[in-house]
């Protein structure tokens, strides 16, 4: 989107903020961006503390990143959250990094203070806030982490800092033994294992699936027959509800959990960062999981 096309369209969001009746100005970026479900939990939070605020979606272009930051700025905008493929492309366009951000190399969450535009990162704190609602972190427990990607590399650097034992799997093992050197930078405690089947299925007290496998429904490479009944098992994928990877170790007496939570305390995170306040976390809960689940 081009500087002129911003432009034009703050006459738009004038009209849906309310002209100056609003005063705090959200949105979220990415391409695509459609899909979001980051616009229906925000503003059910604002609705429910009667905050005079607002929350849109653009979808910006990697070529226009740069305009789009700008343009986001010039309409003050009090922040905005930032999904693929800019959390990392977006880090030279920011004044300062939150350690968080550092620390994940990638930025989720963007805060305008007083001019500077602060980068922060909600992703991995999102995770480990909606886990700790089913276990407690600290070094007695084995964590085995499915995946290296962008989504792995945040939560295990979330991770890091509770000295659980991360083991870490991919099916490139390259990429798996990068993330575990990176978790042993930052003080974490980790070591890579062979992508499938094995002796830590037993040992697992959770197992955290962040790979992409299961958004078609499909069936995972391999099973979780001889994990640890009563073992938590994460899936971040939240649609469909209950991927195949879940509904087997659902069958094996395992307790589950799929990644609409990551997905509200992300959110949550992101706003207590902007507005320095408690988010209302049962009406974004609630309007999360209508949108889903009707």
């Amino acid at each position: 989107m081009t500087i002129t096309e911003w432009e034009n369209h703050s006459v738009v969001l004038s009209k849906s903020f309310g002209g100056v009746g609003l005063v705090k100005h959200f949105a979220v970026i990415g391409d695509p961006i459609a899909h979001s479900l980051s616009p229906v939990m925000h503003n059910a939070g604002y609705k429910a503390l009667n905050l005079a605020a607002d929350y849109q979606k653009f979808q910006v272009s990697p070529e226009d990143l740069g305009e789009a930051v700008l343009g986001l700025k010039a309409l003050g905008f009090s922040g905005w959250n930032v999904t693929v493929p800019h959390k990392e492309t977006i880090l030279p366009f920011l004044d300062e990094l939150t350690e968080e951000a550092v620390r994940a190399g990638a930025v989720n969450t963007v805060k305008v203070d007083k001019g500077r535009l602060i980068g922060h990162n909600t992703d991995g704190s999102g995770f480990v806030r909606s886990l700790q609602e089913h276990m407690e972190l600290d070094e007695r427990q084995q964590i085995v982490i499915l995946g290296a990607g962008g989504a792995a590399k945040g939560i295990a650097m979330a991770l890091a800092p509770f000295q659980a034992q991360l083991c870490i799997m991919n099916r490139t093992p390259e990429r798996g033994a990068e993330l575990v050197g990176k978790v042993l930078e930052w003080g974490g405690q980790a070591h890579q294992e062979e992508w499938g089947r094995g002796a830590w299925l037993a040992q697992a007290d959770c197992v955290i699936q962040t790979t992409s496998i299961g958004l078609k429904k499909e069936e995972y490479p391999f099973s979780l027959e001889g994990i640890r009944p009563g073992a938590l098992v994460v899936d971040i994928i939240f649609n469909p509800w209950e991927t195949p990877f879940l509904q087997e170790a659902k069958a094996l007496g395992c307790k589950i959990v799929n990644g609409i939570d990551m997905l509200l305390y992300q959110g949550v995170n992101a706003w207590e960062f902007w507005l320095e306040d408690k988010a209302p976390v049962e009406s974004m809960r609630k309007a999360l999981y209508q949108a889903l689940t009707g």
